[in-house]
């Protein structure tokens, strides 16, 4: 088992970012976004952009009929797909249909895929007044 190596920058970057911009600035223009959708709590995904996050959350599953990827573009049975509610303004809600589980759907649908899910869903408003 190969052991990985990580610098102080790194780790720093990792656990305390906003020390980090401090002591290093914001990094290098040119480096990539961060872009993915993970699973967390209670069946509940995020869907992380850049600084952006976006949570996505579950809707009890209703009938019978077959279901569209909004990311990968299949269609699936109620079995192997979801709703789920994004709220991305104080009055606004998207609704988006994903495969699950969603590894396999992220990988059919690629980096343009995920970028355009993002473009569809972001920026995402403060909903909580300051």
């Amino acid at each position: 088992m190969s052991e990985k190596h990580h610098s102080a920058a790194e780790l720093l970057r990792e656990l305390f970012p906003e020390s980090y911009r401090e002591l290093f600035g914001e990094g290098p223009a040119d480096a990539p976004l961060t872009l993915g959708l993970y699973p967390v709590a209670d069946g509940r995904l995020a869907l992380v952009h850049g600084e952006q996050l976006a949570e996505f959350t579950p809707i009890a599953p209703k009938g019978s009929a077959a279901l569209h990827c909004d990311l990968c573009h299949h269609t699936r049975s109620r079995s192997e797909a979801h709703i789920y509610r994004v709220v991305v303004a104080a009055r606004r809600t998207r609704y988006v249909t994903l495969c699950t589980p969603t590894e396999g759907c992220q990988q059919r649908a690629g980096v343009k895929g995920l970028a355009a899910l993002a473009e569809r869903i972001f920026p995402i408003e403060n909903i909580y007044a300051e």
